[in-house]
């Protein structure tokens, strides 16, 4: 639009200079030829161009502009202005960017369906132990947290920003405290089977819409008859229909619309579509030891995404068949300890130092939570907010020196 308006006003006055002289006759004999216009392009060589012309420009992204035309480009960077009116106090208009309403809040990608623009995400509790596995409805999760729980093992919290392209997500399990803690930052609706009635109090003073498996909220739950067939233990067979929630909300009156202090990205990310390496080292291997769980994340540089392995094993969704991948790895170091009523943990989900791994670099980094109504934020060594790579996010919070770079 810049471009385009510069070409423009340069094009009228000179058209207007060339229409004066003629009429007046004063500068130049009418028998004589007109004179060429001349400009001088971006490689400072003289052409001639036609008064009126416009290059032809391509949207390529948000906020940018590809000029298809030749390379010496009619639009003009330098002027002979011997005869140029003066224009000096003229305001050019600012370019400004244009707004892209399908850009997913949780990976800065262009992929929300006009359904979820403007919407709630969901946040989905999902088993992460050797007999639960494999998981399904995990691959399509735009953010997952995974966090320890008691024995050290740990327990999925999956993200979701669309809620109208939700898949079945299967196998559910129980609240603690602290995942809801963090789904209160992005306004989301919790989704969960169970939890412990010592902390129902904290939990419902969040004010979280909740979908409870164990009451069967929104006739979205149920038993995946093939996992009891095959044996599998009663907890690890519940599933939650994802795909019913547009109008299991509706119908229990939930909130689907954002609230304004939430809408918007979650993380400052990139203004470009490539992948930026962060400022570090080089980091093509991460492993991060829990306790009972290892989480252990290998570059693919073909793709650009970090493989996950849970335990040694490749962890894939058990529906599509893929492998977890992820654009970015954040590793958030915390105080973690067992909790005074019993054998579940402590996390403080305050802040802490930690590590953003992404394009086959590690950064050192630190972290913040303020309370449970604020979103996660991230920040360089210097102070500076973090700028990260657009697309999926794993995010485990973890005990301090338990992580591995490679």
């Amino acid at each position: 639009m810049y471009r385009e308006l510069t070409t423009k006003r340069v094009a009228i006055v000179l058209a207007l200079e060339l229409a004066i002289v003629i009429a007046l006759g004063v500068l130049y004999d009418t028998d004589t030829q007109e004179p060429d216009v001349v400009i001088k392009n971006e490689s400072n060589t003289e052409e001639e161009i036609q008064v009126g012309g416009i290059p032809n420009t391509e949207i390529v992204g948000v906020g940018t502009e590809k000029d298809t035309t030749n390379e010496s480009s009619n639009v003009p960077t330098e002027i002979d202005t011997s005869t140029e009116p003066d224009t000096s106090t003229e305001q050019e208009e600012p370019y400004e960017p244009e707004l892209v309403l399908n850009e997913n809040p949780l990976t800065g990608e262009f992929n929300l369906t006009d359904g979820a623009v403007g919407k709630r995400p969901v946040a989905v509790m999902i088993n992460n132990v050797k007999k639960s596995m494999p998981q399904y409805g995990i691959a399509q999760a735009d953010i997952i947290f995974e966090i320890p729980v008691e024995g050290f093992l740990t327990r999925f919290m999956a993200v979701y920003a669309d809620y109208t392209q939700m898949p079945k997500i299967c196998s559910i399990r129980s609240c603690r405290p602290y995942f809801p803690a963090i789904a209160k930052g992005f306004d989301a609706v919790y989704v969960y089977s169970g939890m412990a009635g010592i902390i129902r109090d904290y939990v419902n003073s969040l004010s979280l819409p909740m979908f409870e498996g164990s009451k069967n909220h929104g006739g979205l739950f149920g038993r995946d008859q093939a996992r009891k067939d095959a044996g599998y233990k009663l907890e690890h067979t519940m599933y939650f229909d994802g795909t019913g929630m547009v109008q299991a909300m509706s119908k229990r009156k939930i909130r689907s619309d954002i609230l304004e202090e939430y809408a918007g990205n979650v993380f400052l990310f990139q203004q470009t579509t490539d992948l930026i390496p962060p400022e570090g080292d080089a980091c093509t291997w991460v492993e991060t030891s829990f306790g009972a769980a290892t989480a252990t994340f290998t570059y693919d540089e073909k793709t650009g995404k970090y493989l996950k392995d849970f335990n040694g094993n490749p962890q894939i969704d058990g529906v599509v068949g893929t492998q977890l991948a992820f654009t970015n790895v954040f590793i958030l170091e915390t105080t973690i300890t067992t909790a005074e009523y019993g054998t579940h943990k402590d996390v403080d989900w305050h802040g802490g130092k930690g590590y953003y791994i992404s394009n086959g670099v590690v950064q050192k980094i630190t972290w913040s939570k303020a309370d449970e109504e604020s979103p996660l934020e991230f920040w360089d060594v210097d102070g500076n907010e973090l700028r990260i790579n657009r697309g999926k996010s794993y995010i485990a919070l973890n005990r301090k020196n338990r992580t591995k770079f490679k």
